[in-house]
């Protein structure tokens, strides 16, 4: 082997290993321990803590108080992604409208293989600490999210998404592929997709898509609350006229 190729794969490995460390972190684990940190990542405790180490001097990781924790360096990248700076900013208005319209919880999320990404989320006073936080990702079969962004996918895109194991979440969550169809080839002609309690009991969602310049969806917007005050026959159009809005003003900036 070359030293080309040994430098090349120590690369590659070194990557791979703060790959695996970062992966280590998500919602429920904001901070972790070393010890922690091990069990999570799969590596060895000393390749653990030589890795997380030099992370930390790249910014990549924090250590306050003996715990990691994503570092601020990260953030500053991740804010560059075209996911950020286009979508969240060219939609943010018209979230903050429907907030203040409904003063229920809105979100922005869009479609990562079988999963939602929430990419932007308002609570206002009226916060749900159950509900995926902004970087967190929630099952798009059994989301409103996922169904409004769903129905207007390819066949293999919707194929993928519903294949496998699709767990029940509560008693209401559909778990049959006949019938998610079903509540997919309704969403084009009312313009909304409904999570009635699938995800957690006591909470439905209404979502709308967003759509990009060529036609393509993009993304979707929900108003998710409590089931008495998300009636969809009530905040359905809402919800439709601000992702209709949103698409429009994505579509400009791109």
């Amino acid at each position: 082997m070359s030293p080309a190729q040994r430098d090349e794969g120590a690369a590659e490995g070194g990557l791979d290993r703060a790959a695996a460390i970062l992966g280590a972190f998500d919602a429920a684990h904001r901070e972790l321990t070393l010890a922690a940190l091990v069990a999570r990542c799969g590596l060895p405790r000393s390749t653990t803590h030589r890795t997380a180490d030099k992370m930390i001097r790249l910014g990549w990781l924090d250590k306050p108080a003996g715990r990691y924790r994503i570092g601020n360096r990260l953030f500053e990248i991740a804010s560059l992604a075209p996911i950020r700076l286009q979508l969240r900013e060219a939609v943010l208005p018209f979230l903050q409208d429907l907030h203040h319209a409904t003063k229920i919880t809105v979100q922005l999320g869009v479609l990562d293989g079988a999963q939602i990404l929430v990419v932007e989320k308002i609570t206002g006073h009226r916060a749900m600490p159950i509900l995926a936080q902004v970087g967190g990702t929630i099952p798009a079969y059994c989301s409103a999210l996922g169904r409004a962004i769903l129905a207007y996918c390819e066949a293999d895109v919707i194929d993928a998404a519903l294949a496998g194991d699709l767990p029940a979440r509560t008693p209401r969550t559909l778990t049959s592929p006949v019938a998610i169809m079903r509540e997919l080839t309704a969403v084009p002609e009312r313009g909304w997709a409904v999570d009635r309690e699938e995800g957690n009991i006591g909470v439905s969602c209404v979502a709308a898509p967003i759509f990009g310049p060529l036609g393509e969806v993009a993304a979707a917007l929900s108003v998710t609350g409590p089931s008495q005050l998300v009636r969809a026959d009530r905040i359905g159009p809402a919800v439709r006229m601000a992702a209709a809005a949103a698409s429009r003003a994505y579509s400009l900036r791109r």
